[in-house]
């Protein structure tokens, strides 16, 4: 598999940190994300978003949280067959990860340039595809992994800190 890493270097300790401990999560949110369903796409970004902001996260934080989030489930739903968003809740972040039923993504650096795009014909007459959703996870996100390659699933990590 093909790997694609970008950790803000400001926060690589704390990501590492968080890796090899492997934290419970105070709160951990499930949701299905079917393919090409974009009248339900961004319904997991959205209850997380309100949760965060119920708990009293700063807003420009959770602006963050659901640009990344919501870009990462509309690629789900556009590029895909299908899968699944889990969110985990820490005291100091948030850790959510993406897991896709194919068909990968051939080129990862390829696809991390704004304006490159695979998106089919009905994704873009619904107003998506333009090539944007993993650059703008990436600039919203303190670290981003992407495990591809094609043909297989895809997982995305994204990792917003709190402070």
């Amino acid at each position: 598999m093909a790997e694609y890493w970008n950790i803000d270097p400001a926060r690589q300790s704390l990501v590492d940190e968080f890796f090899a401990q492997k934290p419970e999560p105070e709160v951990s949110l499930d949701f299905n994300i079917p393919e090409k369903d974009f009248n339900n796409a961004g319904k997991g970004s959205a209850e997380v978003k309100n949760l965060l902001k119920r708990l009293g996260i700063d807003p420009e934080i959770l602006r963050r949280i659901a640009v990344a989030s919501y870009e990462a489930e509309i690629n789900v739903a556009a590029h895909s067959v299908g899968g699944k968003m889990i969110s985990n809740i820490y005291d100091d972040l948030i850790h959510i990860r993406f897991e896709d039923h194919g068909p990968g993504i051939a080129d990862i650096e390829q696809a991390m340039i704004p304006g490159f795009s695979t998106a089919d014909d009905l994704v873009r007459e619904m107003g998506f595809g333009a090539g944007l959703g993993l650059p703008n996870i990436k600039k919203n996100s303190d670290m981003l992994h992407i495990d591809s390659e094609r043909g297989k699933n895809t997982v995305l990590e994204l990792i917003v800190f709190f402070s």
